[in-house]
């Protein structure tokens, strides 16, 4: 009998063609709970520039810095959000996010270390990789039975 495709971009608890589970939607979901824990910290970072300044941040920052506070501090919350709930919306904000700070990073020197163009770049590679391995399950399981 065969299944009805549900849409979803994370399958979890369904088994493949073969009718194994795929480990990598639960390792998804990890990956994605550990981001949006460091995305929070972001988050909460710029948003403490905002609100706790050990100097007046806003008032002798560039206009550029301080939009990139403000953007930061809005955006990497609401992406931490949705890369907790795991739902699709949350990657693609948590994408937009991670390369904002990529550009950001090598537009405003000061505002982000060049450590995290890296960063970034690694995360959204593993983001990618992992995704493709959950949304094939059935690869896992052809992959054990040729060896």
């Amino acid at each position: 009998m065969e299944r009805p495709d549900s849409g979803a971009a994370i399958r979890l608890g369904e088994a493949g063609e073969t009718g194994e589970e795929s480990p990598w939607g639960v390792i998804l979901v990890i990956f994605m709970r550990l981001l949006a824990a460091l995305w929070v910290l972001q988050g909460l970072t710029q948003w403490s520039a905002v609100l706790v300044p050990s100097e007046p941040f806003l008032d002798a920052a560039a206009p550029v810095a301080s939009a990139a506070v403000i953007f930061f501090a809005v955006l990497d919350l609401v992406a931490a959000v949705g890369l907790w709930l795991a739902t699709p919306w949350g990657g693609v904000l948590w994408l937009f996010s991670a390369v904002a700070q990529i550009f950001a990073a090598a537009m405003i020197p000061p505002f982000f270390g060049k450590v995290w163009i890296g960063v970034n770049a690694v995360l959204i590679i593993a983001y990618f990789v992992l995704t493709w391995q959950a949304s094939h399950p059935g690869a896992h399981a052809a992959r054990r039975k040729r060896r």
